[in-house]
């Protein structure tokens, strides 16, 4: 993955098009939210390009705890705010913070290791739907709107064993869904492997907003409107 792709940067300040942000969620994450659409008058640059930007600038440490506070939009110019205890929060321009990250043990600031756990990582982490998240509806009784689905992230903490590694892959290890009236919260837990060898493990936290019950058709359409949505738009990429 070329994560300098994905956003630009002027001085101490980044930010993303809404092309560059598109691009990544639908070619790096498979993620075909339609909140990801170029055109969408509800735009919002993922959260999954927003982390991964984050990584490659402030490294990877042995325990980060990464809490999101707000939906970017395009051309926002954002920037790096770190104090002395090593927590970095990302502010724009009016000092709103849109993410909090806390981290302990060992860093390592490198670039190219980073994208290459960004990119894995995000491609496990744009499984989420639907491979993840309909069989959670159908157990919990309850589904997203299907006209206006809004899923988004909370919080993630990671926790490596060590930081000498190349190119760990992502696994699941347990997902659960709760549900509390029309708003629910999903829980995954995932691992870090390489050679084999369990080297970290994760959990992220997902929030979802007016929940109504589990239709089978309703769902099966969302998901036939993904797959749609998918094969147009790699139908469209040049050769």
């Amino acid at each position: 993955m070329q994560l300098n792709n994905y956003f630009s940067q002027n001085n101490n300040q980044f930010a993303f098009t809404r092309q560059q942000a598109s691009h990544f969620a639908k070619l790096v994450a498979g993620d075909f939210n339609p909140i990801h659409d170029e055109d969408s008058k509800r735009f919002c640059v993922p959260g999954d390009l927003l982390f991964s930007v984050l990584l490659a600038k402030a490294g990877i440490s042995q325990k980060m705890h990464i809490s999101f506070g707000g939906m970017i939009s395009d051309n926002m110019s954002l920037t790096f705010k770190e104090d002395a205890l090593g927590t970095i929060e990302v502010l724009d321009a009016n000092d709103k913070c849109y993410l909090t990250m806390t981290r302990e043990g060992d860093n390592l600031v490198d670039e190219k290791l980073a994208a290459n756990v960004a990119e894995h990582y995000v491609k496990f982490s744009g499984m989420n739907f639907p491979h993840i998240m309909v069989p959670l509806m159908e157990k919990s009784g309850m589904m997203i709107n299907p006209d206006r689905p809004l899923v988004i992230y909370e919080s993630m903490h990671l926790n490596f064993h060590h930081l000498n590694f190349s190119a760990p892959t992502v696994e699941l290890t347990d997902s659960v869904m709760e549900v509390n009236g029309k708003r629910g919260t999903v829980s995954l837990a995932f691992c870090f492997k390489e050679n084999g060898q369990i080297i970290g493990e994760g959990r992220k936290k997902l929030v979802c907003s007016g929940l109504r019950p589990f239709e089978h058709s309703a769902v099966d359409a969302l998901v036939d409107k993904f797959n749609s949505r998918k094969s147009v738009f790699l139908s469209a990429l040049p050769v």
